[in-house]
């Protein structure tokens, strides 16, 4: 959420709603963390299916730490190399498709508290 918050204050003239995020490009996702991030999240469906046919809900719980410390380090690389950052403030698509891949993200670990019954904080 707080990527969010950030966005509003930098880009205030940046359109971030839910129609926005839904249509941004996420073709300018090239970075081999971003592709690796995106192709953990594409597992997210089997996953849960795979979970419930095995009655092992343990495999979310591990797949949902396995997604925060994905993202968590694709966050750090961005404070390392400014080309990483969700936040690129002179190029408006390129921050669009980032903050859908933080929405992705938010959803899916939200969607994965749920199942287990854990209700997600919005801060910390």
């Amino acid at each position: 959420h707080s990527v969010f918050r950030n966005a509003r204050r930098d880009m205030p003239d940046l359109d971030i709603g839910e129609e926005a995020i839904m249509g941004a490009d996420i073709g300018l996702l090239r970075h081999e963390a971003e592709i690796a991030l995106i192709r953990q999240m594409a597992a997210w469906p089997r996953l849960v299916e795979s979970a419930a046919l095995a009655h092992e809900p343990h495999r979310i719980a591990f797949y949902l730490y396995d997604l925060a410390t994905a993202f968590h380090g694709l966050w750090t690389k961005g404070r390392d190399e400014g080309g990483l950052r969700f936040i690129i403030a002179d190029d408006e698509s390129l921050t669009l498709a980032r903050l859908a891949m933080v929405r992705a993200v938010a959803t899916i670990i939200a969607a994965g508290l749920d199942i287990l019954g854990v209700e997600p904080m919005t801060e910390m």
